[in-house]
């Protein structure tokens, strides 16, 4: 056999070796982060519900969703185990790395429209209003709008063959 035809299938076996290699790595990740859960930690479920681990067994974990809900989960449902601050700021909304330097967003637009310069002088600025409508270069003259603007609208019987 010429080596040429078997190329293809030597290219395929090798993608399929790194493609599995990949997801073997992704699995193990996640089986490690799974054993590492420890009560009081913030975790995730796969189906997107966020709780505190209260107990952990060999293949289930109890979470406490909430005063007086326990939960109990298969271990392979949890998708992520989360930091501390993660878990606090999506369940809390506590922001605990502001920083005070750092610019910070308001609630309301209206601030960003206050300046520190007086409002009389923002008036008496001699700045004149910009024109933001469309121009063209072939624009009709003044006059031809006017015109156009002067006529009155055909009236008709509703006999007309146009629709």
């Amino acid at each position: 056999m010429n080596t040429l035809t078997l190329l293809p299938f030597i290219v395929l076996i090798a993608a399929m070796f790194l493609m599995t290699r990949s997801a073997k790595k992704k699995q193990q990740q996640a089986a490690n982060m799974r054993n590492e859960m420890q009560p009081g930690s913030g975790v995730r479920t796969i189906g997107g519900m966020y709780a505190t681990v209260k107990e952990v067994n060999e293949d289930t974990v109890l979470l406490d969703a909430g005063p007086g809900v326990d939960l109990l989960f298969a271990k392979n449902a949890i998708g992520a185990v989360l930091t501390d601050d993660e878990y606090n700021r999506i369940v809390h909304g506590i922001e605990h790395d502001l920083k005070s330097d750092a610019d910070v967003v308001p609630d309301d637009a209206s601030s960003l429209t206050e300046s520190d310069a007086p409002a009389d002088a923002a008036a008496a600025s001699d700045d004149k209003a910009v024109d933001l409508g469309k121009k063209d270069a072939d624009e009709e003259p003044a006059e031809a709008a006017e015109a156009k603007t002067d006529e009155e609208p055909k009236k008709t019987d509703g006999d007309s063959d146009a629709k």
